[in-house]
């Protein structure tokens, strides 16, 4: 009955708390899962939201996006995943909109392991900071894991603001994956989407 992603069309207006980011750089190992390409994070980051801690341990991304906008689907999504220190987790979703070469994706992806089931070390340290646009308002929602086991009681907050990617960027990232790797939208239900 939680599940996502969803389409954030009706929404309520609420006073969200401000998202407060301690990342570092911090970006070491990058993986194919054959899934999507994550980027594993080294302790040391995280986020607070309403006096609570959450880490960053790790990001990757969807094309198309998992969630959409007003029925609005966007060519790349990153997802952000957070745990706080009982397992609880919290995603933070950025979406992509087709334009400028993202300079944050250039460093995470300058040698993407293009075979599932691969990984390697960076030898340059990624920022998860630099996916991040300058506003950060966001969409909250209860939601679950968009992939396997799909499990609920995960936090979703999607920031308003989309950055860009260049159609190269995108379309590489397709291309490494062969396939859509997107889930599709889900019943809101009885959820409410505060912004």
């Amino acid at each position: 009955m939680h599940q996502s992603p969803i389409d954030l069309h009706d929404r309520v207006d609420t006073d969200l708390p401000r998202i407060e980011f301690h990342y570092a750089v911090a970006g070491r190992d990058e993986i194919n899962n054959g899934h999507t390409i994550q980027i594993d994070y080294a302790p040391g980051s995280w986020v607070t939201l309403d006096g609570h801690d959450y880490a960053l341990k790790q990001f990757h991304f969807h094309t198309p996006s998992d969630n959409h906008v007003i029925g609005h689907a966007f060519p790349l999504e990153a997802h952000l995943v957070h745990a706080d220190k009982d397992g609880h987790l919290l995603v933070i979703a950025v979406m992509f909109e087709e334009g400028a070469r993202n300079h944050a994706l250039a460093t995470a992806w300058q040698d993407m392991p293009e075979q599932p089931h691969t990984h390697h070390e960076l030898l340059t340290r990624v920022s998860a900071g630099a996916l991040l646009p300058t506003a950060r308002d966001y969409y909250r929602f209860d939601g679950s894991l968009t992939t396997p086991p799909c499990s609920e009681g995960v936090t979703w907050l999607v920031i308003k603001q989309p950055v860009t990617a260049s159609g190269e960027q995108i379309q590489h990232f397709a291309q490494v994956m062969g396939h859509p790797n997107n889930r599709p939208i889900q019943a809101t239900n009885d959820r409410v989407v505060l912004q």
